[in-house]
Order: C-alpha cells, then sequence, then structure tokens
C-alpha cells in the first residue's frame, strides 16, 4: 500500500521525498548524546523575511493542493506537547515509504530528546504546508472514531444472541454480497454464513457500532466459562453501500439528535422499529480474531497505513489528499473539544473523503465513546513534508 501511494505521488514529490535516503541498522537504545546530534545549533528564525522568502513552491496532490506556509501560522504550534505523539510516528516508522527511512532513523533517536529538542528538529527538516482542495478551500471536516469494548459470548446463550461473523467463503464470487436486512431474512445467506460466526453481543446497536467503526475489543465468555480479551479486526464487507442510521433518523423527523447517544435513546423508546432502522444501512463487516497481549492493549487496531493506532494522536484521511505516514498539524475548535496538535495519517475509511477531512481517533472505553459519538466539528490542516537538504 505504501508503494502503492509512492508511485502514486507527483514525479516533484519523489524527487523530494528520495533526498537523504540511507541504509539503516536497528537503532536499537540511543544515548542522550546522539541524539543531540541530530539537533539544530538554534531554532530557526521563522520570521526573519529571508526565512519567508526561502519558502519552496506549492505542491499539487491528486485530491489536493498544498501551501508552503511558515511554522508562525500554525495555531498553537509552540504549545503542543510534542513528545505525546512521538510514539505515534514511531509506530510509522515501522511501515514508512522508503525515502523516509534516513529520517525515521533520526525520528527513532529523539524518543528520548527534550520538548525543545524535538521542536527545533522538526522545523530543521520540514516545512510546513497548508491543505486545500483544488479550488482553494481551507476549511473542512472532523469527526472521530473508537474502538469499542464490549460483552461477549462465545456461544449464542441468554440475552447473547447478536452474531459477528468472519469473512464467507463466497464473498468474492458474489458482488455485492447480501446485504444486512438479506441476512436477517434470506435462507441462502444465513445459511453461507453458518459456522462463521465469533461470538455473539447482547444488543444490535452495539454489533451495528462495531460494523461501524470497524474494530473492537472484546471480553469473550468461553463455553468454560473462562474469559478473555481479544480484538475483532476488520476483515472485509458486503460491498454494500454505507448509509448513516442517523441520517435516516434525521430524514424521518424521528430525531434531532443524531449522535450515538441520541440513537440510543430513540431505539429504547421504539425498540419496534429498531430492525426497520438497522436495514436501512445495508453494508456488513467481516472480521477477524486477533490476540489482544499487554503491549497491544496500549495501543488501538492497525490502520491502513498497518501500523497500530495511537489515542488522541492518529487520524485517517483521505490517502489521494495526504499520503499515510505524513505528519499532520491539526487545528479543530468546536462543542466538544479543541484542538492544536501534531497527529500522524495512519489510517482511512469510506466516508473520509476530500482534501480537508479527518477521523480522529479517539482510544476505547466510555469517554472516547462519548467524544467520536459527538464530534462534528470545522478542521483545518497542515502537513510536514521534508525539507530538501
Amino acid at each position: 500500500m505504501i508503494v502503492g501511494m509512492v508511485l502514486g505521488l507527483p514525479l516533484v514529490l519523489i524527487l523530494l521525498l528520495c533526498t537523504g535516503c540511507t541504509p539503516s541498522n536497528s537503532p536499537g537504545v540511543v544515548s542522550q548524546a546522539r541524539a543531540q546530534q541530530v539537533q539544530p545549533s538554534i531554532s530557526p528564525d521563522t520570521t526573519s523575511p529571508a526565512f519567508a522568502s526561502a519558502l519552496p513552491g506549492a505542491l499539487d496532490m491528486p485530491k489536493s493542493r498544498w501551501l508552503p506556509v511558515p511554522w508562525t501560522d500554525l495555531p498553537g504550534w509552540m504549545d503542543d506537547p510534542l513528545h505525546e505523539a512521538w510514539n505515534a510516528w514511531v509506530k510509522s516508522c515501522e511501515r514508512p515509504m522508503p525515502a523516509w527511512v534516513g529520517l525515521c532513523i533520526e525520528v527513532r533517536m529523539l524518543s528520548i530528546a527534550t520538548l525543545q529538542q524535538q521542536r527545533d528538529w522538526v522545523m530543521q527538516r520540514f516545512q510546513p504546508y497548508r491543505v486545500e482542495s483544488p479550488q482553494g478551500a481551507t476549511e473542512g471536516l472532523l469527526t472521530s472514531y473508537f474502538e469499542p469494548q464490549l460483552e461477549a459470548s462465545r456461544q449464542p446463550q441468554g440475552e447473547f444472541q447478536v452474531p459477528l461473523f468472519r469473512p464467507p467463503a463466497d464473498l468474492a464470487q458474489r458482488r455485492p454480497w447480501f446485504s444486512r436486512q438479506d441476512i436477517d431474512t434470506q435462507p441462502e445467506a444465513q445459511n453461507a454464513l453458518r459456522g462463521r460466526e465469533i461470538a455473539y453481543l447482547s444488543n444490535p446497536i452495539d454489533a451495528l457500532v462495531l460494523h461501524i467503526q470497524g474494530s473492537g475489543r472484546l471480553r469473550v465468555t468461553e463455553p468454560d466459562g473462562s474469559q478473555k480479551v481479544v480484538r475483532l479486526a476488520f476483515a472485509a464487507h458486503n460491498d454494500q453501500p454505507y448509509r448513516s442510521v442517523g441520517r435516516w433518523l434525521l430524514d424521518q423527523g424521528l430525531v434531532r439528535d443524531a449522535s450515538w447517544p441520541g440513537i440510543k435513546q430513540w431505539v429504547a423508546q421504539n425498540p419496534q422499529r429498531t430492525q426497520e432502522m438497522l436495514w436501512t444501512n445495508p453494508r456488513v463487516v467481516f472480521f477477524k480474531e486477533e490476540p489482544l497481549s499487554e503491549f497491544d492493549a496500549a495501543f488501538g487496531p492497525r490502520g491502513a497505513q498497518g501500523v497500530p493506532l495511537t489515542p488522541g494522536r492518529s487520524i485517517a484521511v483521505d490517502p489521494g489528499s495526504i499520503p499515510y505516514g505524513t505528519p499532520v498539524w491539526l487545528s479543530s475548535a468546536g462543542p466538544n473539544i479543541n484542538l492544536n496538535r501534531l497527529v500522524l495519517a495512519q489510517d482511512t475509511g469510506g466516508a473520509i473523503l476530500g482534501p480537508v477531512r479527518a477521523d480522529y481517533f479517539a482510544g476505547w472505553g466510555a469517554g472516547a465513546a462519548e467524544l467520536a459519538g459527538r464530534m462534528r466539528q470545522p478542521l483545518r490542516l497542515w502537513v510536514f513534508w521534508p525539507r530538501i537538504q
């Protein structure tokens, strides 16, 4: 996927990226002295006329245009604790574009550097660009997603009657595959999924949330009564279009609040219409089960870049606008949260389309679910792109 992104870049970006490519060995544990070797002696004077006149030209991406700006244009740039983003950056360096290998050596070394050293290095090595639409629009939309944590049973019992499935064997032979309503009503679809059950949930709305988020953590009760926590990761979907149940409720005049808390409140008041609502979204996601070690539990699921997501520091983007692994400055002010921070473009999604569009990974747990369920606010983005050395 990363190779594909490089091949799809304009020639000027490929040439820019190839600057500074070096072979590398595993850096291992780095001393503070070695970390200091990659620091500039002083911070760049971004306010000087000479610095402004040295700005490079604009860069055209398939779905966006990048305009170079001075560092002073970034809201809150001097206030962000960059070290909180460094784990996400190191994760991106597990799957870098080939030309980023040399910079990734320095990223790893700077994991033990001071905040000022990290900020100085970023300003020395990178040029910030404002992300715009090809028509010049600079404002877009920020939403949020999370990793649900749910109780489940390995077998159908009691209230646990809502199955989650592995991909059916004939998924590739039928496109699109059966819809959500078909799976509930047609014997042919049900037969194709027999024996593909991973676990059972107690609530169909929780299952829908899991389908929309694409992954989740389950505390599964096994047949012998023991419990274990596993991760369900995205494996495939039925190739049906995604349609928002919240939009359907709004269009029907049934709710004014189409957040997940608002949707769940409507379902609790109208249980006889739950199935009708669910069937308005024909897309169904199929999963694969993964073990969840103590180390894995500190990070989210793997995103489209192929690396684990970091809560609060990973975003999903349209890769035609921002390539995976790119450091991004995100600025958004809204009723739910104000954000000015460094994040990494590490994921994408079917609804994440357009030049100034991002989905913010909130993490897991009740707080993350609440934030993700309500976030929908204005967004501006800047990317950090390597300077030609």
